[in-house]
Order: structure tokens, then C-alpha cells, then sequence
């Protein structure tokens, strides 16, 4: 199989990962003590708000205030059943309860600069904030797009870090997601051509079933 051929197959499983994520696990979040449930929301989502927050023009200890702000107001909704899927995508849901906080945090940077009575000197960055609460929400809508399918393909790899030895996961992330060629990586390795194929193959196996655990329900 020839390199582009390799790089289309990768395209495509990236691409079927982006078109769907999973409204069941909202349902699994009605249990708002279930720790298990709620750790693997948040490792799964943390870094898009987080990313998202920052690119809005937050910075970095505002973005983790949004990020810890956005998972307590999904968990206490989750509790009244707010979300209905019926009236939307996950997706859109998570970006406009991500775009609450976001606006939160600006807000509290003003009246904090408000009371100490100092001239804030950071006003591009309020002027982005502008731009995301637009009536349109282009701006936050696009990136938001391109964060969200970064944020699936990163989290499915880590889940299968997890589950495959370190060595097929290193010859699977040369190989596969930093597109060596196999060659290079046997010789890096120190590993055989059959090594790289295996791996290929066996990683990849693991990682198409993740992506599908994320990829669920998201019509």
C-alpha cells in the first residue's frame, strides 16, 4: 500500500470520528456522583473548552476558570435534564454552554479592572469577545468546528495509549499520525517492515473502535 493511499484511509477514519459524537453519554451524566462518568467527560472535553478559551482571548488561569465553570453548569443541568436532544446536537449544546462561561470570565475582567480603577491595556482582547457574542456567532462558531474535531482525534488516541503496549503505540504515532515513511521508522526503531505493518493494523484497530465510542448519536 502506497503512502497516499495510507494518508486516505487516515483522512477517512478522522473524518467519519468528526461527523458524530455521543449524546448517550449525557444520559450516562444524569448521575452527577458518579465520579467514573464525570472524570471521563472531563478528560475528554477539557482541552476544546480550554483551547477554545484561550483562541477567545481568555487567559490562561481565566481559561481553567472556564473550563471548571463549564463542567459544573453541565453537571447541574444534566440534574434538571436540560439538555434535549431533541432541540439540537451535543455539540452545539457544549459550544453554547462553553460560550456562557467564556462571556462570564469577560465579564468579571471588567468589573475586576472596574474596581481597582485601573485602565485595562489589553482591549483587543475584549474586542474579540465582541466578535463571539455576535448575533451570528461566526467567529466562535468556526473555531469551535476546528477544535472540536482536534479535540476527538486527540482524545481517542489517548484512550489508546492506554490499551496497546508503548512500543506499537511509538511505532503507530511515527508511522501513522506523523507520516513517516515505513522505512524511517524501522530505522529509528530498530524495528522490522512486519513490526510497522502490525502495528499499523493493530493500533489501528483499537483506535477505529474509539472513535466510534465517540462518534455516536450526534445527528
Amino acid at each position: 500500500m502506497d503512502e497516499k493511499q495510507q494518508d486516505k484511509e487516515r483522512d477517512e477514519m478522522l473524518k467519519q470520528s468528526f461527523a458524530k459524537t455521543r449524546k448517550s453519554l449525557i444520559a450516562r451524566l444524569d448521575n452527577w456522583e458518579d465520579q467514573r462518568t464525570w472524570d471521563e467527560f472531563y478528560q475528554t472535553y477539557w482541552r476544546l473548552i480550554y483551547s477554545v478559551a484561550i483562541k477567545s482571548g481568555l487567559r490562561s488561569e481565566e481559561a481553567f476558570d472556564c473550563v471548571q465553570e463549564t463542567i459544573l453548569s453541565i453537571a447541574k443541568q444534566s440534574k434538571k435534564k436540560l439538555y434535549d436532544p431533541a432541540q439540537g446536537s451535543f455539540k452545539t449544546w457544549l459550544m453554547n454552554m462553553t460560550r456562557w462561561r467564556i462571556n462570564d470570565q469577560f465579564r468579571k475582567r471588567k468589573k475586576d479592572t472596574a474596581t481597582i480603577g485601573g485602565a485595562y491595556d489589553d482591549d483587543r482582547k475584549t474586542a474579540i469577545i465582541d466578535r463571539v457574542e455576535d448575533p451570528k456567532g461566526d467567529v466562535l462558531d468556526r473555531l469551535w468546528k476546528v477544535e472540536w474535531k482536534k479535540n476527538l482525534a486527540d482524545a481517542a488516541l489517548a484512550r489508546v495509549k492506554a490499551q496497546v503496549s508503548p512500543k506499537q503505540y511509538q511505532i503507530f504515532d511515527y508511522y501513522v499520525v506523523k507520516q513517516w515513511d515505513a522505512s524511517k521508522v524501522q530505522d529509528h526503531l530498530g524495528v522490522s517492515m512486519a513490526q510497522v505493518y502490525l502495528a499499523k493494523h493493530r493500533v489501528g484497530s483499537v483506535l477505529k473502535k474509539e472513535l466510534a465510542k465517540l462518534d455516536q448519536d450526534d445527528d
